[in-house]
């Protein structure tokens, strides 16, 4: 049963007010609403969860993580009814931050409860994946081979995006191709259910109520309609997903149709990236970087974000380009080694760090840097990766976070997730062996922290 509300532009009186419980005088039409929504215990009935999509943006790491434990997704009688007391809360204060009544109760009163979503939320998976694993999913020969003929089907428009705002097509392009593959795949659930459960299930609830309410804005708007709102499990949205309030901020009518359209206008969804990237410190004098060799005896700790430089600087320290070019011009780069000192090396600016505000992970920059390359006609990677070496699971790198503090190199709380504690104590232990401290996880490390 889905709860009323009054209708915005009347005055006369909901019916569902409980006749057993008086309301304080001078209570307004919505007040009496939502008092007598709470009394009446409207439910939600779960819709079959749909098929998941390709993974999210990462949730920011500020998002507050509630104390106690999270409901069990196991018992769904309890979370139907728990989720209709949420909803019930939550429209007061979708009310009180200026959603409209009748938003409030055809989108956020139909919204459903989805263990599905909860499920995908709490998964860790027990192996991480390589770097170069990672990239030969990313960066694949059809990946290209599509981001090529995207480019040159949409080639005005993202020339015209480019002319706006400072940001290559070849980007846009493989922006488009990492999030959706080209808007095949974007994702088919209901944006709003997802937040919803994110929000009433707790482990990420301030983030999620804050989404939840952007994205109940981009409806009252105007924008697009709740029913096609849909993205990725997580609340990403559209072709390139943006989450609801990166949506707010940056989505762009670039179509002159009055709506912002991440979902079916591809000038809305290229020209949008590309603003969002500009305005995430994209430099139109600079390429993102290159990929470059490193002398025998380059100190590996130097090859880190916060380690920043001009390129002329690296170079007169023997950092040389893979392809026997001078470096490109970069004011503030640092060298990153995704694969330690065995793999490739790359040297990276402000317009990586851009591409990092887009999905904080280095893999996933690179990836973009990447396949823009290669659309672009660019050639792959020179470097070869150490394809010999094996993942740690998230069992083996607990283990070694152990090791590690036990044997007096702080690495942060043992979590099996490797942080920069954890690379800053596994560098110390490096160089107290004499080997080229690069910080990255090795079975064999691991071993030999384990033998007494």
């Amino acid at each position: 049963m889905h709860c009323p509300l009054p209708n915005s532009n009347t005055n006369s009186r909901p019916t569902i007010a409980s006749p057993h419980r008086p309301l304080p005088a001078g209570s307004t039409p919505l007040a009496v609403w939502l008092a007598g929504l709470a009394l009446a215990g409207c439910s939600a009935v779960p819709a079959p969860s749909p098929t998941p999509s390709a993974p999210p943006h990462p949730v920011p790491a500020s998002a507050p993580a509630p104390t106690g434990a999270a409901p069990s997704v196991t018992d769904s009688n309890d979370h139907t009814a728990g989720f209709a007391a949420w909803r019930i809360e939550f429209a007061a204060q979708a009310l009180a931050a200026g959603i409209q009544p009748n938003t409030v109760r055809d989108v956020l009163g139909q919204a459903q409860w989805q263990p599905r979503v909860v499920e995908l939320d709490r998964a860790q998976p027990e192996f991480s994946r390589t770097p170069w694993a990672y990239l030969d999913s990313a960066v694949s020969a059809q990946r290209v081979a599509q981001g090529q003929a995207k480019l040159a089907e949409h080639g005005p428009t993202l020339e015209a995006a480019a002319a706006r705002y400072g940001v290559p097509a070849t980007v846009v392009t493989a922006i488009w191709g990492m999030e959706s593959n080209y808007g095949s795949n974007f994702g088919s659930f209901r944006t709003v259910d997802a937040l919803a459960t994110l929000a009433y299930e707790g482990r990420r609830r301030a983030w999620a109520q804050g989404e939840l309410l952007a994205a109940l804005r981009i409806v009252d708007r105007g924008d697009i309609a709740a029913e096609r709102m849909l993205g990725s499990w997580a609340g990403a949205m559209g072709h390139t997903q943006f989450l609801p309030s990166v949506f707010l901020a940056y989505a762009v009518d670039a179509d002159g149709d009055g709506r912002r359209d991440i979902w079916g206008s591809i000038p809305d969804v290229l020209t949008s990236t590309a603003h969002f990237l500009a305005r995430s410190g994209w430099q139109a004098s600079e390429t993102w970087g290159a990929e470059v060799v490193l002398l025998p005896h380059f100190d590996h700790a130097r090859a880190d974000p916060a380690v920043r430089q001009t390129t002329a600087q690296w170079e007169a320290e023997g950092v040389r380009s893979a392809d026997g070019q001078p470096l490109p011009a970069l004011g503030a780069a640092s060298i990153t080694a995704p694969a330690g000192a065995r793999g490739p090396a790359f040297v990276v600016g402000a317009n990586f760090r851009a591409i990092l505000r887009y999905n904080n992970s280095v893999n996933y920059a690179l990836a973009v840097a990447l396949l823009s390359r290669q659309i672009g006609g660019g050639a792959p990677v020179i470097g070869a990766w150490p394809r010999d070496l094996e993942p740690l699971s998230r069992t083996q790198m607990q283990a070694l976070q152990e090791a590690l503090n036990r044997k007096g190199f702080a690495a942060g709380t043992p979590d099996g997730v490797m942080g920069p504690a954890t690379r800053a104590g596994l560098r110390g232990y490096q160089r107290s062996l004499g080997m080229a401290a690069d910080g990255y996880p090795t079975v064999e490390l691991l071993q030999r922290l384990q033998t007494p």
